[in-house]
């Protein structure tokens, strides 16, 4: 049995209830926040449920705002979550002190290195006791979940299905640091978090885990073709679509004219997401 989680606040939205939490986490060893949508359906049964993981500098509240999802989940009765995007206030000294490493910067693994080993186990976290603590306190579906996220989070969500598929039946992302490994960003959270052994980051790292993981189920990717860090090489699509293509992992990659890395991009396409894993989890 774990707590309940203390409810924030709450709005109606689209019929339901859009929700937004705290409890304390055992796995980060600290307070950790989270965001619930809870559709109309959830009144009455138990229901699928998506987890949404967003990008560096973000946090619950984020994808709530501005993706503008509710009113898709509302239509097919999916739960949606969307958990912060780090722990917070640990007291580990360089925690705040740059904007794509530590709060708000997770890259969703488990840290091994000090200082950030007491706290920043998110992977666990995403993969373990959040599931757990929504099975435990809410109506959803144990059977029907899925993943998807931006970004970092477009990272995250693919490691967790690709290393988790009997939990996450589907999964998408949008534009996504897709080989963190060969990532400026991905390198520099790697080295920090797990080490400088780069052998390390491939149980961290998509386009390493689709050779070898096997999750055979259809993954859908959107990506802007204005985006910015394209050619910054901070997501490496081209190097996962390689990785896809020799494991025979079914993905379709949509790669669209103009769009850059906002949430105006995510908005515009987050009814196509949502349709993908509600093919999945709702039949």
């Amino acid at each position: 049995m774990t707590a309940s989680p203390t409810l924030l606040s709450q709005q109606v939205c689209f019929g339901g209830s859009l929700e937004f939490y705290q409890h304390s986490s055992n796995t980060c060893n600290s307070t950790m926040k989270f965001a619930v949508y809870q559709p109309p359906q959830a009144r009455s049964e138990v229901v699928p449920v998506l987890y949404f993981l967003s990008g560096l500098t973000c946090s619950d509240e984020n994808f709530m705002i501005k993706a503008g999802a509710q009113r898709y989940a509302a239509d097919h009765g999916l739960m949606l979550v969307a958990p912060d995007t780090s722990p917070r206030n640990t007291g580990i000294p360089q925690e705040a002190e740059e904007w794509d490493l530590g709060s708000g910067a997770s890259f969703y693994v488990n840290a091994t290195q000090e200082p950030w080993a007491a706290h920043y186990q998110m992977y666990s976290y995403i993969t373990e006791e959040l599931p757990a603590l929504m099975e435990e306190h809410f109506p959803v579906r144990a059977d029907r979940q899925g993943i998807f996220g931006h970004s970092m989070g477009g990272h995250g969500a693919l490691i967790c299905a690709l290393r988790n598929r009997d939990r996450f039946r589907s999964v998408s992302a949008f534009a996504p640091i897709a080989a963190p490994s060969q990532s400026p960003w991905g390198q520099k959270a790697f080295s920090h978090y797990l080490g400088t052994d780069a052998e390390a980051w491939k149980a961290y790292d998509a386009s390493e885990l689709v050779l070898t993981a096997g999750y055979n189920r259809p993954i859908l990717i959107d990506q802007g073709t204005a985006d910015p860090f394209l050619s910054k090489g901070q997501l490496q699509l081209d190097l996962f679509e390689a990785a896809c293509t020799q494991a025979g992992q079914p993905l379709t990659l949509r790669r669209q004219g103009g769009y850059d890395h906002s949430y105006y991009f995510i908005a515009t396409f987050m009814g196509d997401h949502i349709q993908h894993h509600a093919a999945v989890l709702c039949r």
